[in-house]
């Protein structure tokens, strides 16, 4: 697995915090270095997920627009008006938290699917917000193959909020929405002609018939004065039907909009 140069920028502190609920909270940073390079790779790993590089012309074609003016107005939340800053930080926590799952931790995690069909760039992708799948045997089902369903909310600008609060209660939804997310991205690889990625999905879909491991996570990515106020000690997993199974996770950083910011105009003028 070849992981994109910014993943080396994302680091565990070492830092635990516990919650109300007694359950362990990393805390991991992310410190963007002044890499040209690193940086461009990483606009290009986020551009690919709203937009593969081969279908831009084509989309493009008829629209009048430049491919960076197109992804700036047609596909990428816009950067001004509502709620499309909140959406931005949203996607970005989501990606950035998805690149933790799949390069950090070891799961395939088809996330490209959840922004590539979404047909309003100004409203979120509705579903559990990321889905990772990983095996216990090359070949064949076992009971510990595991199922990794996470939320992640971010917090870039001042609030009283506790972002990981928030993620831990929209992950005890997360039971009544697993179905429906599976079946969806199920139906976009069945369109893409990922025929072994399908059967890698339904694998996951009756869990009375092929038991397996299902792990819950909840995570919020945060700018670092919003952490430094956040009362982690607070949150709460009681009432969550997977609590034993939970993970609880923050990853802080400096300055974290004006980044969002910078990585989608990246991402759109070098296109």
């Amino acid at each position: 697995m070849v992981k994109p140069p910014h993943i080396g920028w994302l680091k565990d502190t070492g830092e635990r915090r516990h919650s109300a609920c007694g359950r362990e909270i990393q805390v991991w940073e992310i410190d963007v270095a002044n890499d040209a390079a690193a940086l461009s790779a990483w606009a290009t790993h986020f551009r690919h997920h709203y937009c593969a590089d081969v279908d831009l012309p084509a989309l493009v074609a008829g629209t009048g627009k430049s491919k960076s003016d197109f992804l700036k107005t047609i596909l990428f939340p816009d950067e001004k008006i509502a709620p499309g800053p909140s959406l931005r930080s949203g996607d970005f926590g989501e990606i950035l938290v998805a690149d933790f799952i799949e390069y950090v931790l070891g799961y395939w995690c088809p996330r490209e699917l959840r922004y590539q069909d979404r047909w309003n760039r100004q409203d979120s992708t509705k579903g559990c917000d990321i889905v990772g799948i990983r095996f216990f045997l090359e070949q064949g089902d076992h009971a510990h193959d595991e199922l990794f369903v996470f939320e992640s909310k971010s917090g870039m600008s001042p609030t009283d909020k506790n972002r990981l609060q928030d993620a831990v209660t929209d992950s005890m939804k997360d039971h009544l929405r697993e179905a429906m997310t599976l079946n969806a991205m199920k139906q976009r690889l069945l369109v893409r002609g990922e025929a072994a990625q399908v059967g890698w999905v339904q694998r996951f879909q009756n869990e009375t018939e092929r038991p397996f491991k299902r792990i819950n996570g909840a995570a919020a990515v945060l700018d670092a004065d919003v952490f430094a106020t956040t009362k982690f000690e607070d949150t709460d997993s009681t009432g969550h039907k997977n609590a034993d199974n939970l993970q609880m996770l923050v990853i802080r950083g400096p300055s974290l909009m004006k980044l969002v910011h910078a990585l989608y105009e990246r991402a759109a003028n070098e296109a």
